[in-house]
């Protein structure tokens, strides 16, 4: 049975975790934030730059390698902009799938000790019972770190994936800049 101290130190621990999640979350939101406001002024000045270097343009042909020379960087630095919110994405998805399984973890290190306190108060007889219970609790720990595994297979491929799709995009903007 639990103590009301036992009560009160889950609900302390549950409050400390979920203020460290949302400090973690407005962390995540203000390096989107900054990077947001990095890439736009870095944006208006290239604009303003290229729009001086489009009116000092004399012919077609200079007009012609002036948006050739556009092409490469702008694609170069959307797949920059892409992987460093991709960055801040994972890096607070870690941050809480840790925080979970952290919780998860003391949460059935909790429980497991309440099966075995009940398991050595039980009447005579109940082992089978009991064994029962613990075989479930193993079961469901199981099942746990079998989901955990998964979806880190599944995050991991998802960063294979987009690191692929970004040398492709990247390889791609070079080779039609140098075409031009």
């Amino acid at each position: 049975m639990l103590t009301t101290e036992q009560v009160l130190a889950s609900q302390k621990t549950n409050v400390e975790t979920l203020l460290g999640l949302t400090s973690k979350a407005f962390e995540s939101v203000e390096k989107m934030v900054e990077l947001n406001l990095a890439a736009s002024k870095a944006a208006l000045t290239e604009t303003s730059e290229k729009a001086k270097a489009l009116l000092s343009v004399k012919d077609a042909q200079e007009l012609l390698a002036l948006q050739s020379s556009l092409f490469q960087p702008l694609a170069e630095k959307t797949a920059a902009y892409s992987r460093h919110l991709y960055d801040i994405a994972t890096g607070s998805a870690s941050d809480f799938s840790k925080a979970f399984e952290g919780q998860a973890a003391q949460a059935q290190e909790k429980f497991m000790g309440l099966v075995d306190n009940a398991a050595k108060n039980a009447p005579a007889g109940s082992e089978t019972a009991v064994a029962v219970m613990k075989s479930a609790v193993a079961a469901a720990s199981n099942a746990l770190e079998s989901m955990q595994k998964a979806v880190q297979q599944a995050t991991d491929l998802a960063e294979t994936n987009f690191n692929a799709v970004s040398a492709t995009a990247s390889n791609a903007a070079k080779s039609a800049a140098k075409k031009r």
